[in-house]
């Protein structure tokens, strides 16, 4: 009698792929890709693994299937619509999953993962921009509930706070806009306004 099938699964195995596709490809080993990216005068090349770009954009993987057989040892791929400090970071994300970039890069980012054709890191940017957009969105809230508070507050003035009820109530007894010439005004309440000179 067989015994029933077990499932072997590794937790660690993708990361661990990863993180050494990485290591191969920041040493330049077993890379046989070089992408050339130039966007308004700035130039760079970056090498790569045909198989990771393959499985992580389908741009690149239409160009690599497409392709005709070359007789050096790599392919060459050119971008021109995509700025060289982005396509490092696209690099970095499809050979670690993760990437930190500024926030007003975040669209452009977006962007070219559209033009690339690379589902999560679309999805990723997308959820991103809109945490970023719900977090706005909750500031702004707060900021209206907190100035109703206060012009409801300024409407009733029994619930204004003591240190506030003091200095109302001290500026109603002595006006700065009064004039002085006007009886009762400025003066104190027990020293009688002073009556004209009679006429010789």
């Amino acid at each position: 009698m067989e015994s029933p099938p077990v499932l072997l699964e590794s937790k660690s195995s993708p990361m661990n792929l990863l993180n050494e596709m990485h290591q191969q490809r920041l040493l330049g080993h077993l890379c046989d890709v070089t992408v050339s990216v130039e966007y308004q005068g700035v130039r760079a090349e970056f090498v790569a693994h045909k198989a990771v770009l393959a499985a992580t954009s389908k741009f690149f993987k239409e160009v690599f299937l497409n392709e005709k057989a070359v007789d050096g040892p790599r392919s060459n791929v050119f971008l021109n619509e995509v700025q060289v400090a982005d396509f490092a970071s696209f690099l970095e994300f499809v050979y670690t999953a993760r990437v930190e970039v500024e926030e007003d890069r975040v669209q452009r980012m977006l962007e070219m993962a559209e033009k690339l054709k690379c589902l999560d890191l679309s999805e990723t940017c997308f959820q991103l921009k809109k945490q970023m957009l719900e977090s706005v969105l909750l500031e702004l809230q707060n900021f209206s509930e907190s100035q109703n508070s206060e012009e409801e507050g300024a409407a009733h003035p029994d619930v204004l706070p003591e240190a506030k009820a003091a200095a109302v109530a001290e500026a109603e007894q002595q006006p700065l806009d009064c004039p002085a010439a006007r009886p009762g005004c400025g003066a104190s309440p027990e020293v009688p306004a002073a009556k004209p000179k009679e006429k010789a």
